[in-house]
């Protein structure tokens, strides 16, 4: 595999990658050229006991059950167990600017010309060029080399917005849901798009968590995943709901959401039968959450993510609380998670977590 053209990585001090797992992390020597340079946090889920190998040469710490039940004490009941959702505690304990998480079935893919994409490198990109969430740019991201904003695009509105997250996609297994699977079973996407645009202000959008990056200062206080998997009755939304919030509240506070390159290679398809069962409540919730984001608005003393969160929590309380019982507890979930990001972004309380070496 050919190394990245670049000598010096982009944001390579200023980026964690955070990884979720139950496995051996072999997925890595194939990221190797673009992710030895970053440090990585890994997130074992599952059994504490067992022993996750990591390849020779990355830098990572990994945190198990048992460490986020030490850090967080009684408030890691806030984060999931037995689902990929509590990759958001990486979030948490993380010290740098921005965040690229990826899911461990994720391969490197490829252009239409066989070249190798760095995913990573195409989402910074992302991120620190803006976006235009206020006027739709008929040539997509007009940042990008080779293309800028159209005839009749508002000069005044040329400048854009901070990129607060910037959302990727999948070549061969589609993250569809399971009704889809099932109907669908040996559908795969091989369509490559060279595009990149910003999701408009007030549309909302199914936020997939396996290919995504965000700039954690902006947006991070928001980017929790829920409660899901172990004890609940609902999983496999843990990254729609934080889509659903984050989106809300980049609009509040004027920011962007950018979607569509950099494509991954997702390898595996999951069982479809035990998706249907994770999933059952949240395909009949949605029909009632969607219309609660889509008409949700959040006060103008709303002026920081946490402020933002902690007001759509109540409203979460409020509104969704009669729909199931459950919302209630992520309701309450919600403000304890708001509760840990402060603790441990004031205290520095994680910095005692157990580190992997690079020698």
């Amino acid at each position: 595999m050919a190394a990245p053209k670049s000598l010096t990585p982009l944001l390579k001090d200023e980026l964690d990658i955070v990884i979720p797992t139950i496995r051996n992390l072999d997925f890595l020597e194939m990221w190797r050229p673009f992710f030895q340079p970053y440090h990585l946090i890994i997130v074992q889920d599952g059994d504490p006991s067992k022993t996750i190998k990591v390849p020779e040469g990355f830098d990572y710490e990994l945190y198990n059950r048992n460490d986020i039940n030490k850090i967080l004490g009684p408030k890691a009941n806030c984060i999931s167990f037995k689902d990929s959702a509590c990759r958001c505690f990486g979030y948490m304990v993380s010290k740098k600017k921005y965040i690229f998480t990826i899911d461990d079935d994720c391969f490197v893919a490829k252009d239409p010309t066989g070249k190798e994409i760095n995913a990573l490198e195409q989402h910074i990109k992302n991120l620190l060029s803006p976006s235009t969430p206020f006027f739709f740019n008929t040539l997509y991201d007009p940042y990008r080399d080779g293309t800028d904003f159209v005839r009749g695009y508002p000069f005044s509105l040329r400048e854009g917005v901070p990129t607060a997250v910037s959302h990727g996609l999948w070549l061969n297994i589609p993250d569809y849901d399971a009704p889809t699977q099932l109907v669908k079973p040996l559908e795969r996407n091989t369509r490559f798009v060279d595009a990149v645009m910003t999701i408009p202000k007030g549309t909302l959008f199914p936020m997939c968590g396996m290919n995504l990056a965000f700039n954690r200062e902006l947006i991070g206080p928001a980017m929790y995943f829920g409660l899901m998997g172990d004890g609940q009755p609902i999983g496999r939304y843990d990254d729609m709901w934080a889509g659903w919030c984050i989106k809300v509240i980049c609009d509040h506070l004027g920011l962007g959401v950018k979607t569509g390159l950099p494509y991954i290679w997702h390898s595996k398809a999951s069982n479809p039968f035990v998706n249907l069962k994770k999933e059952y409540k949240g395909i009949y919730w949605q029909e009632e959450l969607i219309p609660f984001f889509q008409s949700v608005t959040l006060p103008k003393d709303c002026t920081t993510v946490q402020k933002c969160y902690i007001e759509l929590s109540k409203q979460v309380k409020a509104k969704l609380g009669k729909v199931d019982d459950y919302f209630n507890k992520l309701a309450d979930a919600m403000i304890t998670w708001i509760e840990a990001w402060d603790e441990l972004n004031q205290s520095g309380a994680a910095a005692g977590a157990p580190k992997g070496s690079a020698k």
